[in-house]
Order: structure tokens, then sequence, then C-alpha cells
């Protein structure tokens, strides 16, 4: 029987609950209309990882106090603002099966809330003389907005090839959680910050191919399918089979790529295309290669049970089925 999120929690389950009731306070303001939008976002959060990153880091590496709180609400909320901008310039209605805030307040309104989370972030570090962590995770921010435009930049020469990949979901992706476990551990005294770093970039890594996967998966599982292909998105199951590909089958599929936003037969053609590359199994095995070195570093550790969690919950981001 798979492990559940509720047991990786376990050791930490009173700092969860205790931190989502300070970060709820937290967002609470005086003006009606920003205080109804905090009370909203705040409502559908999702499964809480990065908290879960933060807390269990600084448990495997020392002792969970004030600045870890202080570490996870500024992750929270530098996170929450870039994704509530993100939404605007995707011009996105849902997020997580919810109305994003642009779709309810529309765009001028969104773009103001993402800036009021980036300062409330900014404030809450500066005022506890949190300059470590704000260092952490600004970068992170940073790297994330990096990462998209590179993206955006290769997806319209569609050029992508795997190192260009890599650079990608690493910016894009593995910044954040590599973020997380810098915060845990470097708000438990920081000995040990860069070597969390490392070990969430690889998680981070894991965690992105796996995302990518699910989008050549079967109907019923995890995310809909086909949604990258339609986005010209070039994911390493799609780069590897390209490159097993002989010139004419090459040019085929990029013409069909170019058209799958408007035909969805294009679509079926290019994940068919996919499988029969090997491109499913090759992502897979680079997916386990980046958990293996997540987990070495996890190992390095002293044996506990925020280390267990840790390890637990890294297991969790690649084989979860959404």
């Amino acid at each position: 029987m798979s492990i559940t999120l509720e047991q990786i929690k376990a050791p930490i389950a009173a700092h969860i609950g205790k931190f989502e009731a300070k970060f709820r306070d937290s967002m609470k303001t005086h003006v009606l209309l920003l205080d109804k939008i905090m009370t909203y976002i705040v409502k559908r959060k999702g499964k809480q990882i990065r908290p879960l990153f933060v807390f269990l880091s600084a448990g495997a590496c020392g002792e969970i106090n004030d600045s870890t709180y202080r570490g996870a609400a500024l992750i929270e909320l530098l996170h929450t603002a870039t994704l509530v901008h993100d939404d605007v310039v995707d011009n996105a209605d849902y997020r997580r099966g919810f109305f994003s805030v642009n779709a309810l307040w529309k765009n001028k309104i969104a773009v103001l809330v993402g800036d009021y989370l980036l300062s409330r972030g900014l404030i809450l570090s500066i005022e506890n003389k949190d300059f470590a962590l704000l260092h952490i995770v600004s970068n992170a921010v940073k790297e994330m907005s990096e990462g998209e435009l590179l993206q955006m930049e290769k997806a319209r020469r569609m050029d992508i090839d795997e190192a260009a990949y890599f650079e990608i979901i690493r910016q894009k992706t593995a910044s954040l959680i590599a973020s997380c476990c810098a915060v845990g551990a470097a708000s438990a005294g920081g000995q040990q910050a860069e070597v969390m770093k490392k070990f969430g970039e690889w998680v981070g890594m894991a965690f992105q191919i796996k995302d990518d996967l699910f989008d050549y998966g079967a109907k019923g599982i995890g995310k809909p399918i086909g949604i990258d292909i339609r986005e010209n998105k070039m994911t390493l199951p799609l780069i590897y089979a390209l490159s097993q590909a002989s010139s004419g089958e090459k040019r085929n599929i990029l013409s069909a790529l170019r058209k799958a936003p408007e035909q969805p037969k294009k679509v079926a053609e290019v994940i068919a295309f996919v499988k029969a590359k090997g491109g499913m199994e090759y992502a897979v095995e680079v997916m386990n290669s980046y958990y293996k070195k997540a987990q070495d570093i996890a190992l390095q550790l002293p044996d506990s049970v925020y280390r267990t969690s840790l390890m637990q919950l890294v297991e969790f981001t690649i084989t979860r089925e959404m």
C-alpha cells in the first residue's frame, strides 16, 4: 500500500496546522476587496507541498523554529504572487479547478493583488531581518521568470534540445523546490543550506519530468493529455523521440505540432510518435536518475522521522497520479 500525504506529514502535522492558521491571519487586510480576494486565495490552496519541504528540511537539518514559519510564509507569498501574475499572462480562467483571480476580478486587480503579495513577503523578511531567507527565495523567483521567458523564446523556434530543456525546468520548477529545502535548512542553522538546495533541485527536476509524462498518459489518469503539445511545449519525451527520428519524420512531427492547437488529431499523432520512439521510457529513466541523486543526498542527513518523511515526500512526488 502506498504511503499517503497525511502519513508523510505526521512528524510536522502540528507545525503545518499552526502555520496554516498563522498564514491565514497574516493575509487579512482592512481593505475589504483585498481581504475578500485574500480569503479566496487561502481557501483554494492545494496540497501544501512547499511548506512540507520547508518544515521537513528544517527538522532534518536541526530544529523547527519561528524562522522556519516565516520562511514557509515567504515562499507561499512570493510563489502565490507569481501564480496570480502567471494567470494574467496566460489569460487563464482556472487554477487547480477554481476560477483564477483574474477570471473573477479582471486583470488589473489581479496584477495589483500579485504586487501586494510580493510586498507582504518582502516586508515579512525585512521586519524580522531574515535576509538570508529573502535572498534564497528572491533568487528562485528570478530564475522562475528567466525559465519561463527562455521557454517562450525556444517554443517559437521549436529548437529545444535536452540541454536547453533541463535548464528551463531547473529554473521554472526545480528552483522553487530547491528554495523550499534551502530555506528550511537555513532557518534551522544554515550549515546544510547549500546541500539541501541541491537536494531540492534534483527533486524538482524529477517532479517536472513526471509532470511532463502526464501529457502522454492514458485518459482518466492525472491531468488531461496533450496540453503541452497543444501549447507547442517541447518536453523530454518529445525531444528524445525527435532525436531518434529521421529528418523526414522530424519534419512531419514538427508540422503536426504546429497544427496541434487547432487540430486534435495532430495531438494524437504526436503522442503516438513519442510512444513509438521510446520517449516515455527514456523520460522515466532520466526522472529516476534525478530521484536517485536526491535520495543519495537525503541519506547523508542524520537518521530521523523528518528524514524518513522527506524521502517519502520525494517518492510521493514522482509516483503521484495527478
